[in-house]
């Protein structure tokens, strides 16, 4: 997400290596602040204001002492992308019982997707979410629907072969009453392009049960289209949010930037993966520091705090501790960071890693293809095998790599890295305990504070041990 206008933006800034802000020096790195801004496709009339605003601030900004235009100009451009993001966090309105939330948009936008990883989240907060069938026009929607109310153990609230979608809200809100549901969502139709047909649907619906948040879904991948989609939406509805999907595979990522400035509604979700765990609360102002390859350590240990399992790690750290770490804690421990999410993503928080989007790329895809291949050579291993690697010898070693088709040499060498890392953890002790207190430190904390620049230093220590 955004990796193209970072990567320009850290250039720019980088490259402006004059003492002070002048207006000479100024018009060179505000042209290509506007060509990366453009590249990346935000909206013209969002560029414009964005340029004008970063040029009055810089004609009027003092200059400090031991500062140089680069880091002058560093501030300037995250004040104002914090302010065009949306300044601060908008949390959802969940003040009534039950509050009700409206999910729109257009087919293909992930609106089905996000009412079940916004359930997932709800579940996490301590909700008790209820999801509302209301698309009875796409074929197997509500199929579609209830499959992932299933997997995520969430009641989906259905009238078979009903087409009458006020009479199907009126019962899920009596339904959610008489069974102690305090949140429904409500997955609406879509279609194709916004018609008049669906708009008065939608429209009865808000009218008649005043639903407390009304969410656009917009895929981050339709660029420029999304502010004329979400324009429209706002202006017959009267939006009280956006949730952007697909943020993890938009390098431009000029959508999120577009959509809030012209429709002047905040961005409330994002979807960042595949995965249904994969919906966070957006915050402007981390936004803004990752966009300028600042890095975002308080998401990163927040992220790492919902990912590891406290009794797992505790297990873990036992096992370490008593040198008994088996090629089974080995999978257990890959797989929960793969939880975080791409590793392109992850190396996106890590602050002062500035690293060129072709890299990031090359290193997710590349520790994505070395995990399969290690997870393929413990398959072919016996669970004895698996639970002590001591038992491996030589004819062993072969049985594996004839087992699994890869050379001798690549088992071998897989084998040996497994025995370095085994001894290396054997003197650490409490990893998850390392994550909670880095978290404790650093969750809501200004990361200009001494507390934040201390639970950076933590977390950035952690994940130097994970390397």
């Amino acid at each position: 997400m955004f990796e193209s206008l970072s990567e320009k933006l850290q250039n720019i800034i980088r490259n402006t290596g004059a003492k002070e802000l002048t207006p000479e020096n100024m018009q060179e790195a505000l042209r290509e602040i506007r060509r990366a801004l453009l590249e990346a496709d935000v909206n013209l009339r969002v560029v414009k204001a964005f340029i004008s605003s970063i040029k009055d601030k810089a004609e009027g900004e003092n200059i400090i002492e031991g500062v140089n235009s680069s880091q002058q100009l560093i501030k300037i451009v995250n004040d104002e992308l914090v302010e065009l993001l949306g300044k601060e966090v908008k949390p959802l309105d969940l003040s009534a019982n039950p509050s009700i939330i409206m999910m729109l948009g257009l087919q293909g936008a992930g609106k089905t997707t996000s009412s079940a990883k916004l359930a997932v989240k709800l579940k996490k907060e301590g909700k008790k979410p209820l999801l509302v069938a209301c698309d009875v026009y796409r074929p197997a929607a509500i199929t579609q629907l209830q499959t992932l109310g299933k997997e995520i153990e969430v009641e989906v609230f259905t009238i078979p072969d009903s087409k009458d979608v006020q009479n199907i809200v009126k019962t899920a809100i009596e339904h959610a009453k008489n069974n102690g549901y305090d949140v429904l969502i409500l997955d609406t139709a879509g279609r194709l392009q916004i018609d008049v047909d669906m708009m008065a649907e939608l429209l009865l619906i808000d009218r008649i049960f005043n639903p407390q948040e009304k969410l656009l879904v917009i895929d981050a991948m339709t660029g420029q289209e999304a502010v004329n989609v979400a324009e429209n939406f706002d202006a017959q509805l009267g939006l009280t949010g956006l949730v952007l999907t697909k943020l993890d595979g938009d390098s431009r990522g000029g959508s999120a930037l577009s959509v809030v400035y012209c429709t002047g509604k905040p961005i409330k979700l994002t979807g960042t993966g595949e995965k249904l765990n994969a919906l966070e609360d957006f915050y402007p102002e981390r936004m803004a520091t990752r966009i300028l390859g600042m890095g975002d350590i308080v998401s990163l240990v927040e992220r790492a705090q919902e990912v590891f399992d406290e009794k797992q790690a505790k297990e873990l750290e036992e096992k370490i501790s008593k040198d008994n770490f088996s090629f089974n804690d080995f999978l257990k421990m890959q797989k929960q960071m793969q939880m975080f999410g791409s590793m392109g993503n992850l190396l996106g928080m890590i602050p002062g890693l500035n690293i060129g989007r072709d890299m990031k790329d090359m290193i997710s895809h590349e520790s994505e293809k070395q995990f399969k291949r290690m997870e393929v050579f413990i398959q072919s291993m016996t669970p004895e095998e698996r639970n002590n690697p001591d038992l491996i010898n030589t004819s062993r070693r072969k049985r594996i790599a004839k087992g699994c088709g890869a050379d001798l040499a690549d088992i071998n060498q897989f084998i040996k890295q497994f025995n370095q890392m085994r001894a290396m953890m054997s003197g650490m002790n409490g990893l998850k305990g390392m994550f909670a207190r880095a978290g404790q430190d650093g969750a809501n904390l200004n990361p200009h504070s001494k507390q934040g620049k201390h639970a950076m230093q933590k977390a950035m220590k952690m994940m130097r041990r994970f390397k």
